[in-house]
């Protein structure tokens, strides 16, 4: 995104760092650039749409004018909750710190992206996650709204924008090099999302694997190496990357950085430490003055076994299982 990060490892969008306190740990830990807790475009309509509905003056529904006081209301207390953790987080770390927005439309949320630049953010990222699960909807007209979106955001401010995708494109390839022409400074592969359960004995639908788990590398490792040759915007990866080791493997494969969250739940912020100390020790096994040396060595351009990523190798790797 045009940063000059310390090492490739940031702390990615998670209720971690919604707190001064903790962007502090987080930069003392060895983070190289932080995203702030995303702010929800459901959310911020929700609140509004509560403000009004539990307004003790519930004759003021019938006057447009009190109902808009009142969404205007919610949606500049929100959002200047946001920009004062934007302010105050710009005072106290010299790390870059990036807002996040979980956005589904291109719809009026998009004025907040320039105050988020007005208020100091060093970018945006765009977490952007539509489920093609509505039958009057095309393929087409889903991804449009990707795009509607970045380019609507990048009217509005002049800092890097990112965009953080899921897998879930019937041309994952195609769209992401037709996103990264729109002029997008990253992207990020890839998004999680809400899993749901099924709780038999209160006939509750229930949220699962909050957390990620090192073994959900293997997604956005093989995307990475697909696309990071093909792509006109840095990569950066997410999902699954709990040590050292994995960060190796995701530069491998053509990353510039990696998003961690579920390893600093798990194993606290110095987890960040450890993982820069594996990463240098490994250079230096290897003799690489810079991560630059190595990042997209395993690429798919690069790497003598292509097949390794495709699908071909899943058949070798189950032939001769019964």
């Amino acid at each position: 995104m045009g940063f000059k990060l310390r090492n490739p490892i940031i702390a990615g969008s998670s209720g971690l760092n919604k707190t001064v306190e903790n962007l502090i740990k987080l930069e003392k830990s060895g983070a190289a650039a932080i995203v702030l807790k995303s702010l929800f475009e459901e959310q911020i309509m929700h609140q509004i749409t509560n403000a009004i509905k539990h307004s003790e003056n519930t004759e003021s529904y019938a006057y447009p004018e009190a109902e808009d006081y009142i969404g205007h209301y919610t949606r500049e207390k929100d959002l200047g909750d946001y920009l004062k953790l934007i302010e105050d987080g710009k005072k106290s770390v010299s790390i870059p710190i990036i807002a996040s927005i979980n956005c589904l439309s291109s719809s009026e949320w998009i004025s907040f992206a320039k105050k988020i630049e007005d208020a100091g953010a060093d970018g945006i990222e765009l977490n952007i996650f539509i489920l093609p699960s509505d039958t009057k909807r095309d393929s087409e007209q889903n991804e449009q709204v990707y795009f509607d979106i970045v380019m609507e955001v990048m009217r509005q401010v002049s800092i890097p924008v990112a965009v953080k995708i899921s897998y879930y494109f019937s041309s994952l390839a195609k769209t992401a090099l037709k996103l990264s022409w729109t002029g997008i400074a990253g992207m990020v592969l890839f998004n999680r999302f809400f899993s749901p359960d099924i709780d038999i004995d209160k006939f509750e639908v229930t949220s699962s694997n909050v957390f990620s788990s090192p073994a959900e590398i293997s997604t956005s490792l093989r995307w990475v190496a697909m696309l990071s040759d093909k792509l006109h915007c840095d990569i950066a990866a997410s999902t699954g990357i709990h040590d050292g080791e994995a960060v190796v493997k995701q530069l491998l494969a053509g990353a510039k950085a990696v998003q961690v969250v579920s390893t600093l739940y798990k194993n606290g912020f110095d987890q960040i430490g450890q993982m820069t100390s594996f990463l240098e020790g490994w250079m230096n096994k290897h003799k690489f003055a810079k991560t630059e040396d190595f990042i997209g060595k395993l690429s798919l351009k690069a790497a003598e076994n292509v097949a390794a990523y495709e699908r071909v190798q899943f058949m070798k790797h189950f032939a001769g299982i019964e």
